[in-house]
């Protein structure tokens, strides 16, 4: 996610506990989707769709402060 800003991410998972947060939620949505897709944990369809709409949020939030930490020059 975001290759663009991989130092950056490093950079603000350890400096910043609200970015790190959202970063680990969407980190655990990705495996709890991956492992209903797979199979491994029974779901129904809608659950799958909630989560990823869920992760797909906080995708738009991490990218939202990835960018403006990128223009302040964080």
């Amino acid at each position: 996610m975001f290759p663009e800003y991989r130092q950056l991410i490093t950079q603000l998972k350890s400096e910043n506990a609200h970015f790190s947060a959202l970063f680990q939620r969407h980190n655990d949505l990705d495996q709890e989707i991956q492992n209903m897709e797979d199979g491994i944990v029974p779901t129904a369809g809608v659950n799958i769709e909630v989560l990823k709409k869920e992760k797909l949020l906080l995708k738009d939030k991490l990218y939202g402060l990835l960018k403006a930490a990128d223009q302040n020059g964080s």
